[in-house]
């Protein structure tokens, strides 16, 4: 098991082409931490505006009568994906892992992959 640092540190080093990532509450919208980003991407901005994203898209599933739940959404950009993957263990109600990979480096399938298991490594 992993806390909340070691594993953004962990989705940073083992997926390539990560530029940011962040722990998000997305009932408050807080970064309840953040690694990477920069400049051009300020991941307290980003987390907040993408709590926005999930509460729209489960609000509309709501309205749609749809009973799954949310896996993970996928923003492709230009030069960027920005990928949000809802915690579903058993602490991770409210949460997500916000990752940002730079599109000329980064193999999404894999970065999917390797962030469902730092998903089931991260202890809260």
């Amino acid at each position: 098991m992993a806390n909340v640092e070691t594993s953004l540190k962990e989705t940073m080093t083992s997926i390539e082409g990560s530029v940011g990532a962040a722990l998000v509450d997305y009932t408050s919208g807080m970064a309840l931490g953040t690694i990477g980003g920069g400049k051009d991407l300020d991941l307290t901005v980003a987390a907040a505006g993408n709590t926005d994203v999930i509460r729209a898209k489960a609000r509309t599933m709501k309205e749609l009568g749809l009973k799954e739940e949310i896996e993970d959404v996928l923003i492709t950009m230009g030069t960027q994906y920005h990928l949000i993957r809802l915690l579903k263990s058993r602490d991770g109600n409210g949460l997500f892992l916000y990752l940002v990979l730079d599109r000329r480096n980064a193999n999404l399938a894999m970065a999917r992959h390797r962030l469902r298991q730092i998903e089931a490594d991260l202890e809260l």
